[in-house]
């Protein structure tokens, strides 16, 4: 028998091993979040909360001691809450949370619309595919048990999100699902054995008191069946109309009560019809479709559930021991602390972010990037956690931990790619409960109808009218196809960060390159000094230069940087973006960067001191200070091995490609010609640039933007598509709608082919589900569909607009 969760009751998935002493006893956890929720609680001397429980609850009212608001400790939200970089003072944070209870669109949009109702809550947004939900707020404002409570009042359970419990809830989803269909099977199974003999009795000789008693036996297996089986059904109805809201399980709802009441009302009085066998057969096939809908679904986002099982469960942490030496101990990976000694074995998984501090090997990191080949590491090399280190051991430390790691931001930037809705999805929400009202209005005017036409028939008729049409079809057209596409992308490495951004993807006329780091590697080497004072030597000039490019993110800065171990320390920096840097070292000003921009510290008489004789694919820095030129620093760069082939792929699409760059004109002119670019500018800066852009779009040009670097950072965030390199800056990443982790352009040509067939496949769901109502309404409404078959209709149309989805995942 599994080993039940002291704290929530659930039990403990293989393979984890947490636990927390309470009361002097070592209880097992399943989860971190259990684990660090109970630590807190017995940190707080609140152990009374476990003595005086009666029974263990998966609810989180009951899981929290009213005392203690225990969500919103500080300590307890380093494993699950971010704050975004452009948070002013830290009370904006970031969250991702499970939500249980949702099985519909309605659902979704019901909590959307409570919690952005709450104040001080920024964004809220639930990802129907896996029931995710991504949570922004104020916590000046509003606490993040505040909003747990909102969502508990709604109807529905919330917790943070954690990787072992995901698995724990997607097998009692199933395993409550399996319970109910079970039940449901056996009863339809049972019910047509009195409802065939009542359907022959009365063309036949059969007495009534038989037809009675075969009714009243109906009415008995039935009934567990509607309880039971059919709850689902009714507790999310009475959660919607509570809340003004009609979803989906409205109708449904009404059919299956309506169809039961109905018959008992017929079998205590004897008399009219009895549906009992229609009622327990919509029942199974609905509970059927919902099941087969609900594995599709945990299919199309088996991605982001994968990207959170890659960190291992235990790593081996190296200590001293009292004579100095080092001892490895394994621990819970969760036991890690930032600055740990770890020791990663070959062909072992790295637990967190962090740098080599000794040893010698190769990483494969292909599942975050998508480059499948092993990546060498050496000491200083960063390491991304959920990577797998390949060849020999290393000694690795630990610089990042839970939600701040690689890992992490790619989950939560995935997850709110994927809970973003695009305009497709948002005017089918808006339209689901419209449809169910104007469905609950056709099915009055049906059973009207049908009552002067054939009294005996309106009430089944109405019943089918009412459980075969399916606005569930219209709300799952765009979640389903934007989470397998996302999930697809991802596997490739490339990450899309906005929901909106595969949609306008697919509608691309123009793509423009940044040069250095996009077309280019971006690893410049400074491959020739000349030093043009006769007061300074070369060390001299390259710790100048170092000096001044010290806190700067660019390629050529960080080329530079590498020039002296000991860079001079300037005062007053400040960087003109596209340009150089300028600074002040014993109240002596110095500049470095462009020739215009040097020249204008140096003074344009001396402007013929310094000439750099760079070939067409170096670049030129230059270094001086008032009326002085003082050095020139050629670099040079290599374009990237997939360029060509992807401007070419791009070309045969009918896209347009331009190159902009602030870098000098034989470079741009080298690298443009290359790769058969005609349309390139070069020295302009960031301005110029997003002027450029601007143009473009004012044409009506749709224009995507790929770049790395902090001065892309403007025109990224006006093209209407903005793509980052994997590399670039974080600023720079942070402007994007789509990141490209595998640094491979060639998926770039691939991402749009893709973006266009999820485009293809939503009008394909879309055209699915609309013509699929106009033809089952019209013959339910005729009296030509049983509400049996109703029932399989209505779960077939679902179950096709997610399998179609699935296609976008091959």
């Amino acid at each position: 028998m599994a080993t039940e969760c002291f704290h929530c009751g659930l039990p403990v998935p293989k393979g984890t091993s947490y636990s927390v002493q309470i009361n002097k006893e070592e209880q097992p956890m399943c989860c971190i979040g259990c684990q660090s929720v109970a630590q807190v609680i017995v940190d707080n001397g609140l152990t009374d909360f476990y003595n005086h429980r009666t029974t263990k609850s998966t609810k989180p009212s009951d899981l929290i001691p009213a005392e203690l608001q225990i969500y919103d400790n500080e300590a307890l939200q380093e494993s699950f809450v971010s704050i975004p970089n452009d948070a002013q003072d830290g009370s904006i944070r970031e969250a991702s949370l499970i939500l249980e209870g949702i099985v519909c669109a309605a659902c979704v949009w019901l909590n959307e619309r409570n919690v952005k109702q709450l104040e001080g809550v920024i964004d809220f947004r639930v990802n129907y595919s896996t029931h995710r939900a991504s949570l922004k707020w104020d916590n000046s404002k509003i606490k993040l048990s505040d909003v747990l409570k909102a969502i508990a009042d709604t109807g529905y359970n919330a917790h943070p999100f954690d990787p072992g419990r995901l698995d724990t809830l997607h097998q009692k989803e199933k395993s409550a699902a399996l319970r109910r269909i079970a039940l449901a099977g056996i009863g339809m199974m049972q019910v047509m054995m009195p409802a065939i003999a009542i359907y022959l009795g009365e063309n036949s000789d059969m007495t009534d008191s038989m037809l009675h008693f075969l009714r009243w036996i109906s009415l008995i297996i039935t009934t567990p069946v509607v309880l039971y089986s059919s709850r689902v059904f009714f507790t999310s109805a009475w959660r919607d109309l509570k809340r003004g809201v009609f979803g989906m399980d409205v109708p449904v709802s009404l059919a299956i009560g309506s169809a039961y009441i109905a018959s008992v009302w017929a079998t205590l009085t004897n008399s009219g019809e009895v549906y009992f066998d229609s009622v327990v057969m919509f029942t199974f096939f609905l509970l059927l479709g919902r099941f087969l809908e609900m594995g599709a679904r945990h299919k199309a986002g088996q991605v982001a559930d994968a990207l959170v099982r890659l960190l291992p469960q235990t790593a081996t942490r190296l200590e001293k021991d009292a004579k100095g030496n080092d001892t490895q101990n394994v621990i819970a990976a969760s036991e890690l602390a930032l600055g740990d000694r770890v020791l990663i074995k070959p062909g072992e998984t790295i637990p967190a972010d962090g740098s080599v501090i000794e040893g010698t090997s190769s990483a494969n990191e292909s599942v975050l990037t998508g480059e499948s080949m092993p990546r060498p590491k050496t000491v200083g090399d960063a390491l991304i956690g959920g990577s797998v280190n390949v060849e020999s051991p290393l000694t690795m430390q630990i610089d990042k931990l839970g939600d701040s790691t690689l890992l992490s931001s790619i989950i939560r930037l995935l997850d709110r790619a994927q809970s973003e809705k695009p305009n497709l999805a948002k005017f089918a929400d808006r339209s689901a409960g419209l449809f169910v009202l104007l469905l609950l209005g056709i099915a009055v005017a049906v059973f009207a109808t049908w009552w002067f036409i054939d009294p005996s028939r309106a009430f089944w008729v109405a019943l089918s009218v009412l459980v075969i049409t399916c606005p569930c079809a219209l709300s799952l057209a765009t979640p389903a196809a934007l989470t397998a596409a996302t999930g697809n992308l991802t596997e490739q490495g490339v990450l899309a960060t906005r929901g909106h951004a595969l949609e306008t993807l697919a509608k691309i006329t123009h793509v423009i390159f940044d040069k250095t780091g996009t077309l280019t590697y971006g690893r410049l080497k400074v491959i020739k000094t000349q030093v043009l004072s006769d007061d300074l030597s070369k060390k001299q000039c390259n710790a100048l230069a170092s000096g001044l490019e010290a806190s700067s993110e660019h390629p050529i800065a960080q080329a530079i940087q590498q020039l002296s171990s000991k860079p001079q320390n300037f005062v007053q920096l400040s960087s003109e973006s596209g340009r150089g840097v300028e600074g002040k070292l014993n109240n002596k000003t110095y500049r470095i960067g462009t020739q215009s921009y040097v020249a204008e510290l140096v003074g344009e008489n001396n402007l013929k001191q310094a000439k750099s004789e760079t070939t067409s694919l170096e670049t030129a820095v230059y270094l001086g200070t008032k009326k002085q030129w003082l050095a020139t620093f050629d670099l040079q760069d290599e374009i990237r091995k997939e360029a060509k082939q992807s401007i070419d792929k791009l070309k045969s699409m009918g896209i347009k490609v331009s190159l902009l760059s602030g870098d000098n004109p034989q470079a741009v002119k080298a690298v443009s010609q290359a790769l058969g670019i005609e349309n390139a500018s070069a020295e302009l800066l960031p301005a110029d640039k997003l002027a450029q852009v601007q143009q473009y779009q004012s044409q009506g040009e749709v224009v995507a933007m790929i770049g790395d670097g902090v001065n892309d950072a403007p025109v990224l965030a006006a093209a209407d598509v903005s793509i980052a390199m994997g590399s670039g800056s974080q600023l720079a990443q942070a402007s994007a709608d789509m990141i490209l982790l595998s640094e491979n352009l060639s998926q770039l040509p691939s991402s749009i082919q893709l973006s266009k067939r999820m485009q293809s496949i939503i009008r394909q769901n879309f055209g699915w589900a609309i013509v699929y109502n106009f033809i089952a309404i019209p013959l339910a409404a005729m009296g030509w569909v049983l509400p049996w078959m109703a029932a399989i209709g209505m779960s077939m149309s679902s179950l096709v607009v997610v399998l179609n989805a699935l296609r976008l995942k091959k």
